[in-house]
């Protein structure tokens, strides 16, 4: 049994050479054509693209990204080629609930954003959206979902885009990317989105980066469409656009998600997928955590910023956009409490 990893997941290394014969780390770019000949299965995250290019020829049976987005393998192809794949949706939710939190704290603080008289847009309420709506309405805010796929399913309580677009100061994006069918997300936000905007919101995007068309939010923020903007995600990582990144109001290297918990519970759910397909024994214990080294605070406010400032990931890209994919790479792993 040969097993390749992607070096950057935590956690991983003394659980899965229990379960291997062999096992490869490399970086994500490096996982190429050559190296999976001979593997078994791949460990990856979104930086390798599981394709026919990548697999075809290969003895591999499974793919287990260690992310919730899966938009970096052609499940067709998988499917096609007899290789099981999976993904580990709601792992980080915990850790992108804290990023909003943190940001809108951020919004009332230096831009006057009244939370408790302000109107939130969810864009996509699985996982991550159904915990930032219940964050959204512990702080007060009146929350609106959008979510077609359930919406179409009957379930109620949703509405459409346009309703967001007339009511909304805030409007925030928690879909996978899909780039066509019935519930296409790429480009979900281009110049007819922003066109429609009634109350020149703040917009967020911790999804991905393609579902905002990164000219349009530009000229958006130009035309005074909308107050500013929250990017954790961009088009054409890690060549970001340095327009939008001076523009924004916090831009961060795609870290939303990087919280020590967010990570163990990616590791965990991808070694147990592996375990079930391989029918592996699947008694592993994952580290266990210590205290996290913030105290406690009787301002609630001050100890979430202490807890997470996303302020410092947005001056560490400012001072060196070139290095995108280093901070996040390198990234020190935040405690979600």
């Amino acid at each position: 049994m040969k097993v390749i990893v992607d070096n950057k997941i935590p956690y991983i290394k003394d659980i899965i050479e229990q379960l291997a014969d062999e096992v490869i780390y490399l970086p994500g770019q490096d996982i190429v054509a050559e190296t999976v000949k001979d593997a078994d299965a791949l460990i990856i995250r979104t930086r390798t693209r599981c394709d026919r290019a990548l697999l075809e020829g290969s003895r591999v049976k499974f793919i287990g990204t260690a992310t919730i987005g899966f938009d970096h393998i052609d499940t067709m192809y998988c499917k096609k080629a007899g290789i099981a794949w999976t993904n580990c949706p709601g792992c980080n939710a915990g850790a992108v609930e804290q990023y909003l939190h943190s940001v809108l704290l951020l919004l009332q603080r230096e831009k006057n954003v009244s939370l408790k008289n302000a109107c939130i847009g969810i864009v996509g309420v699985g996982h991550v959206g159904e915990r930032v709506k219940r964050l959204c309405e512990s702080l007060g805010m009146h929350v609106m979902l959008n979510d077609p796929p359930r919406s179409d399913c009957g379930e109620k309580g949703f509405n459409d885009l346009q309703k967001l677009a007339e009511n909304c100061e805030i409007i925030t994006f928690h879909v996978p990317l899909t780039r066509d069918g019935l519930y296409k997300t790429y480009h979900l936000g281009d110049r007819g989105f922003f066109s429609r905007l009634q109350k020149r919101p703040y917009i967020i995007n911790t999804s991905r980066g393609e579902v905002l068309d990164t000219q349009a939010i530009l000229s958006a923020l130009d035309g005074n469409q909308i107050s500013g903007a929250v990017i954790d995600v961009w088009e054409n990582e890690p060549n970001i656009s340095l327009e939008l990144l001076h523009k924004v109001f916090i831009g961060t290297p795609h870290i939303a998600g990087y919280s020590v918990e967010g990570k163990m519970n990616a590791t965990r759910m991808v070694i147990e997928a592996y375990c079930r397909f391989f029918k592996k024994n699947v008694g592993f214990e994952m580290p266990s955590l210590g205290k996290s080294c913030v105290g406690t605070n009787e301002n609630e406010e001050i100890l979430q910023l202490q807890l997470y400032d996303p302020r410092n990931d947005y001056d560490a890209l400012l001072a060196n956009p070139a290095a995108f994919e280093r901070l996040r790479e390198n990234y020190s792993f935040r405690r979600e409490k």
